[in-house]
């Protein structure tokens, strides 16, 4: 009689934990949803991710072309740092948006959460920057990239340093820009590296460039 009386009330406790444990579950998943911290597919946060992946893929591209293409070893270790951090960088963003749950890419066109920028407002794309989308800072032309690619020694080294300040440049005002439009941590934290370490290669390049008797 206990014996069938304790099974029961077994068999209660255990739809009871299980209940609690549902309930907890979708106050986490609600929780996570709603929470402050995660950025709306239109903001500011997911836009900086979505295009500075891009920005940075073009130049990991450019690295790869004059680390071929060239026998300097400043040249190459330069390139071989930049592939390296914003490869790494790429990663994280991306990441970033999968904890989100947003798309990799904004259907509405690239650039819209710059607000300021001169390509903003979803027009027709600028050289170099694909599709229908909105240019982005400091992307080389496709025509300059075929030119980066077709170049050597000496002549990829100036090209390369020159299309990559420009680059470099026009990603500070990317990363200077969701710094005034953020306060999410991981992203000003991001934001705020990439503004010192490309402003510093800036300096290095420059330094490089006028070693070969060219200025910036």
């Amino acid at each position: 009689m206990t014996d069938g009386a304790a099974a029961p009330r077994g068999r209660r406790a255990t739809a009871v934990l299980a209940a609690l444990v549902l309930a907890v579950a979708g106050v986490l998943v609600a929780w996570q949803a709603l929470r402050p911290d995660r950025p709306g597919s239109d903001g500011p946060e997911a836009g900086f991710a979505r295009d500075m992946s891009v920005h940075h893929a073009q130049a990991v591209r450019m690295s790869f072309l004059v680390r071929d293409g060239s026998g300097d070893e400043r040249v190459r270790l330069l390139a071989y740092d930049i592939i390296n951090t914003q490869s790494a960088q790429i990663g994280m963003m991306t990441a970033w948006l999968d904890e989100w749950g947003l798309p990799k890419a904004d259907p509405a066109g690239r650039m819209r959460w710059m607000a300021g920028h001169g390509g903003h407002g979803g027009g027709r794309a600028g050289p170099g920057t694909g599709g229908g989308a909105a240019p982005m800072p400091g992307m080389a032309t496709r025509d300059q990239l075929a030119g980066l690619e077709r170049a050597s020694g000496r002549d990829a080294e100036v090209r390369y340093l020159q299309l990559m300040i420009a680059h470099h440049r026009g990603g500070v005002a990317m990363a200077e820009a969701v710094l005034a439009r953020t306060g999410h941590p991981r992203v000003r934290r991001l934001a705020r590296t990439m503004v010192a370490g490309q402003r510093s290669e800036i300096t290095l390049m420059t330094d490089m460039l006028r070693e070969r008797g060219i200025r910036a």
